[in-house]
């Protein structure tokens, strides 16, 4: 890699924070008093896209140890967050849904993180270019074992 492409690809990555922790901090105020750790908020960001995912691919998909799935699993359930329903068809396996309430919160996340990005982020063509172009990152680095999701407690 040369060194024009090493100062744009560590720009986009110093990108990608610094817009992630001003939208993270936008959800402030319409949540306060609640509050998810950034490993919690990784789970329940896959139990919302994928309704009756099981524990074990809830891990797969975090690249989480069971443990620290298992952990902020509870730590949702306790919050109201995540319910467990057994599998009708087998009954040793337990499926993952949002309650009513996680879908309200995320209804609300749409909702902020919307206005927030109405201003600046206008152009549709450009919008759905970009998206395209996080989910390639999203999915490059999702098997990427130089990546240690296990940091995110």
């Amino acid at each position: 890699m040369d060194d024009d492409q090493e100062t744009r690809l560590f720009e986009l990555a110093d990108r990608i924070l610094a817009v992630g922790r001003l939208i993270h901090a936008s959800k402030e105020p319409a949540f306060a008093g609640e509050s998810w750790t950034p490993l919690e908020s990784a789970v329940m960001r896959v139990v919302d896209r994928e309704p009756g995912i099981t524990a074990g691919a809830v891990a797969r998909a975090t690249r989480l140890i069971s443990s620290n799935t298992s952990r902020a699993l509870r730590n949702l359930e306790a919050k109201g967050l995540v319910r467990r329903v057994s599998d009708p068809d087998d009954a040793r396996r337990v499926r993952l849904y949002p309650t009513d309430r996680a879908e309200q919160n995320l209804r609300e996340l749409r909702r902020i993180w919307s206005e927030l990005l109405a201003g600046v982020a206008d152009d549709p063509a450009g919008i759905d270019t970009a998206v395209v172009l996080l989910r390639r990152i999203e999915n490059g680095l999702a098997g990427d074992p130089r990546i240690d999701t296990q940091e995110q407690t």
